[in-house]
């Protein structure tokens, strides 16, 4: 297995041979990714050396990290922010502007009138309009990270799509208790 320089100081961008962007050509990735596993496969390593078998098992294991951080928005802007210094503190710092915490309690009143009334529906169209907020969050995260170098932004918005992913997986499983 040939090494330019020290794996551990590969960050995950570099290691797909990515520009450090929010905006991943996702294509690209995938094809670099399967690319990088199939060079580091412990399979390919099975008559190597111990050290080449724990190497190889080391770079499958952080291909899959990667991979996994730079295909979801939410963890590859924590990681450009982690790059740049700056933590997300999501559990710690939960302060947001009053009107995302106002939408935040109508959906929660949205999600137990619902699971109340049993109005999958209800649940439903509140899955889309979280989509959709979403959505925007990350409209807002491309340009916080890519063009205007807003970092505090960029935490921010971390910090409301966060809420958002826990408030999704929320809905989505009082949607499969209602289904059963």
């Amino acid at each position: 297995m040939q090494e330019t320089r020290q794996d551990s100081d590969l960050n995950y961008f570099e290691l797909f041979n990515l520009p450090a962007t929010f905006s991943v050509d996702s294509q690209l990735l995938d094809i670099n990714y399967r690319k990088l596993q199939s060079e580091v496969h412990p399979d390919r390593f099975v008559t190597a050396s111990s050290a080449e078998r724990m190497k190889s098992m080391q770079m499958a294991t952080l291909a899959n990290d990667a991979y996994q951080t730079l295909k979801q928005p939410l963890s590859k802007a924590r990681y450009l922010l982690k790059l740049a210094g700056i933590a997300t503190d999501e559990e710690n710092n939960t302060a947001m502007p009053a009107d995302f915490l106002m939408l935040q309690m109508e959906w929660r009143e949205t999600i137990e009138d619902a699971r109340n009334a049993k109005d999958i529906d209800a649940l439903d169209n509140l899955l889309n309009e979280i989509a959709q907020n979403a959505n925007t969050l990350q409209q807002t995260l491309k340009i916080a990270l890519d063009e205007t170098n807003d970092l505090e932004l960029a935490a921010d918005t971390v910090r409301k799509l966060s809420f958002i992913e826990k408030l999704r997986e929320d809905v989505s499983q009082s949607i499969e208790k209602l289904e059963n």
